[in-house]
């Protein structure tokens, strides 16, 4: 154990003749220099508060104020209006060469320069922030920006025309509005009620990570008063969209799914709720959204993340693959070492916030939301051109260092400032690697080596070691009371803090996946072995698990409660990104560079598992090893077109896919389903994401009229860009805040701290997703030209799906000319089959783009 005692500063021994000390003068050297790069980070930090606390300021701003102001009483002209005077008259006399009558008018003049600075930042603030809660722009096609829209631009581009840094934009982002509950129950009406839906919607299933139901979600109330867990308007410059109401909202949304009869069903408790109960609840709403940052936000996270008991594995965690279609190394410890360096590089630049903020312009979808819906047909090109809106950069600060600690109620995000090390894990063993040598960080090719270390290691795991991360694929309940039991002392605690407080985990896997297009079953297999493994080869409660399969192919398995996927997905295209354009690999595959042979090997974790723990072990692991089974994914690369042909058809490509899953799913189940598709409120400080229902009583019309195949093309013509506007216009409304999920989500929570019973909002809550979807972003950074690099593509990633009986289907509308789906279901449902779903995809998208008969020449 050399490393162990290459750990320790000093040793000392009693003996008879005294105390023997015994320095180690290379520790002594580690510690301090790992006080003096702790020293270094804090003083960045203090900086970085600093100028993010003035911005739009500068020191540069404060000392022109001051010179300006300095330089008129030269002048002898008081542009104080005898202000300065007034505070040279209230400072306290003293003695000393510091208190002449000279020193005391600069200091006057710098106090009151300093107050007029402060005060024009504030203003700055508060007119940006004014700015900010105007989304009319969104409602604008291409070629019709108004005038005031162009005048606004110029004004918020004048504002934010300073270098921000990550976080500068926070206290000028809008705060996300509580709509009214009139809108929001009439959007829920025009829902519900379509004739042609016939399906009644159950409250069985749940949906785990975008909508849940009262049971699953945690709000279930032990008492009067008493939640105990929940288990997933504008003013007049928000847009055109103000006249609407959450009830009509509500009623709209459900329109296609209900036959009359259970519509006016609907219908008549929306309107009790709406004038008996929602009065009440949303007076609470409204005090919450004054009082908080965000009155959504840490509902969601706690109710719909952290209080869920079921495993996270599959039905909160979801997976983001590698490029597909190259490849940069066979070697896979070289490929790790770049990865897990280029990964603290972005760490580096997240703490020091020198990534430029995520503007709305750039992102063309996302997984768990987040993606704008600026697509061709979309909003005002000028706005978007000029990528002048930014978006809430909040979720980053937990990207690295963060693990979700497991409770018997409730979960906890357990986040630390710095973190030193990583977590591995290879063949059933557990590993801690150091990431610096002092404060220098380890370059790619001694990462490289020390993996290679870890893979040449031929020890074999400890008792009850090999399955140990099985318990955080488990019951949430199950692995906080073995954590309680087993884990809270000892070597075991030790064992279990290097995991918890490394900055991410490492999975080092003895498999092999990637993508071949000859053969199609491979994206798949990739898929699942990045969904959850073998169970116990994830830990799934870090924020994130980079895995390593062993012919250089990677991916990740992410943890949902702290963030939403095109956070993750920023990262990604950064590191991917470095990887390949700028570390770059030698002729045989290796880390550029000559490593240092000198470094302490990896330390191997040492655990004392009892037999009753390894009992627990096993049972985590039937559990979720049953789970895994269940799960079919069927993912797929769509080759007749993309983005391109699309975009010829003059509709949004985000509209075109959803339309095209309501046809898939209605020719697979003969009825349509109540579908979610993820949308971002990040425009909002502290926004994380609202649900565009997509199965809208325009495009089950279309549906209809394809399925009955009578109807000329002009007509499906008309039809389909009916469902496409009403699917965009639905999607901005959700973007700026109007939409209604997150809305009736609230007022249940309150409703639950207040011991009402609503049966309104209690059936709104039971309806399960049965057809879950979300847009995968990408290009979110440009760390290289794709047009230049067309097969520098990755494959999205995918989810498990939400309903047992439902499906989960993500896309990755990738460049011009393909897309990439991931579908998945269960095999236990006897309703669903995945890859029968998947061929229905293809086959809709095929029949919508024969309808504008656009030449395969333009394809």
């Amino acid at each position: 154990m050399a490393e162990a005692h290459q750990a320790v500063a000093f040793q000392f021994t009693v003996t008879p003749d005294g105390v023997d000390f015994r320095l180690s003068r290379e520790a002594l050297k580690q510690v301090y220099l790992s006080g003096i790069n702790s020293w270094k980070k804090r003083l960045i930090r203090i900086k970085n508060g600093i100028l993010r606390g003035v911005y739009p300021g500068s020191p540069t701003s404060w000392l022109v104020v001051v010179m300006a102001t300095m330089g008129s009483s030269y002048c002898n002209v008081d542009i104080s209006m005898g202000l300065v005077c007034y505070i040279q008259r209230c400072l306290p006399e003293g003695c000393g060469p510091y208190h002449t009558p000279q020193t005391q008018a600069l200091l006057s003049m710098a106090v009151f320069s300093t107050g007029v600075w402060m005060m024009g930042i504030f203003l700055f603030r508060q007119t940006l922030k004014l700015l900010l809660s105007y989304h009319g722009w969104m409602f604008e096609m291409h070629g019709r920006t108004s005038h005031f829209t162009k005048v606004w631009a110029i004004c918020v581009r004048l504002l934010s025309s300073r270098q921000p840094m990550l976080y500068s934009f926070q206290t000028s982002l809008p705060t996300l509005p509580v709509p009214s509950v009139q809108a929001t129950i009439q959007r829920v009406r025009a829902w519900v009620g379509h004739p042609s839906g016939q399906n009644r919607l159950d409250s069985e299933n749940l949906s785990k990570h975008k909508g849940l139901t009262p049971a699953k979600s945690g709000l279930e109330s032990n008492g009067p008063g008493v939640g105990t867990g929940l288990g997933q308007r504008q003013p007049s410059l928000s847009g055109p969209h103000t006249d609407n109401n959450l009830a009509g909202q509500y009623l709209e949304s459900v329109r296609p799914l209900l036959d009359n009869e259970e519509y006016y069903r609907m219908e008549t408790l929306a309107k009790e709720f709406q004038d008996k109960t929602a009065p009440r609840l949303q007076k609470y709403l409204v005090l919450k959204s004054w009082w908080a940052t965000n009155y959504v936000s840490d509902w969601w996270e706690e109710y719909i993340y952290l209080r869920g008991r079921n495993p996270l594995m599959v039905n909160s965690n979801y997976y983001v693959m590698d490029f597909v279609l190259v490849k940069n190394t066979d070697v896979q410890a070289a490929r790790l070492g770049n990865i897990v360096h280029a990964m603290i590089l972005y760490r580096r630049k997240l703490d020091r916030e020198d990534i430029k903020p995520v503007s709305c312009v750039g992102v063309e979808g996302t997984t768990g939301g987040g993606g704008s819906h600026l697509n061709h047909a979309g909003p005002s090109l000028q706005v978007m051109a000029l990528g002048m809106v930014p978006m809430c950069s909040y979720q980053m600060e937990r990207m690295f260092n963060t693990t979700r600690i497991p409770g018997k109620k409730t979960d906890v995000l357990q986040h630390l400032s710095d973190s030193r090390h990583v977590a591995v894990y290879h063949k059933g063993r557990f590993f801690k690697v150091w990431l610096y040598e002092g404060s220098r960080l380890l370059k790619p090719q001694d990462l490289e080596m020390q993996f290679q270390r870890i893979l040449d290691d031929p020890s074999l795991p400890q008792p009850g070691e090999e399955r140990l991360a099985a318990l955080t694929a488990g019951g949430r309940v199950e692995w906080a009371q073995a954590r309680q039991a087993f884990f809270s002392s000892g070597k075991n605690k030790a064992a279990l803090d290097a995991i918890e407080r490394a900055a991410f985990f490492v999975a080092l896997d003895e498999e092999s996946h990637h993508y071949d297009p000859e053969d199609e079953a491979s994206l798949s297999l990739y898929g699942k072995a990045l969904l959850h493994g073998n169970c116990y080869n994830r830990w799934f409660d870090k924020s994130f698990t980079l895995i390593a399969f062993k012919n250089g192919h990677l991916g990740l398995n992410t943890e949902h409660a702290w963030a939403d996927a095109p956070i993750i997905g920023h990262l990604w295209e950064f590191v991917l990104g470095t990887d390949a354009f700028y570390l770059g690999y030698t002729e045989t595959g290796h880390c550029v560079g000559k490593p240092n042979p000198a470094l302490a090997p990896p330390q191997r974790l040492q655990w004392d598992i009892p037999e009753q723990c390894q009992a627990v072990i096993e049972s985590s692991y039937q559990v979720a090893k049953a789970l895994a089974d269940d799960v079919e994914l069927y993912c797929f690369q769509f080759l007749p077109f993309g983005k391109g042909l699309i975009k010829k058809c003059r509709t949004s490509p985000d509209a075109f896919v959803q339309i095209a899953l309501q046809l898939a799913h209605f020719r697979d189940r003969g009825k349509f389903c109540l579908t979610y598709e993820a949308s971002m409120t990040r425009m909002f400080r502290e926004g994380r994401t609202e649900t565009v229902r997509s199965c809208t009583s325009e495009s089950t019309a279309f549906v209809q009229a394809m399925v009955e195949g009578t109807h000329m093309k002009a007509h499906l013509q008309n039809l389909f860009r009916k469902a496409s506007e009403k699917h965009q216009n639905m999607y901005r409304l959700a973007m700026t805040g109007a939409g209604i999920d997150r809305h009736l989500f609230c007022l249940y929570v309150v409703s639950k701290y207040l011991g009402v019973s609503s049966p309104f909002l209690a059936e709104v809550l039971s309806e399960p997703w049965r057809l879950s979807t979300s847009q995968i972003a990408q290009f979110q950074i440009r760390m290289f030209d794709p047009d230049q690099y067309p097969s520098h593509l990755g494959a999205g990633g995918g989810f498990g799906p939400v309903a047992d009986d439902g499906y989960g289907v993500s896309y990755m509308i990738a460049g011009e000319n393909t897309i990439f789906f991931h579908v998945s279901s269960k095999f236990s449902s006897s309703e669903t089959n995945a890859q029968r779903f998947g061929n229905h995809i293809r086959q809709a998208l095929l029949d919508i783009a024969d309808l504008f008969q656009v030449p395969k020449a333009d394809r």
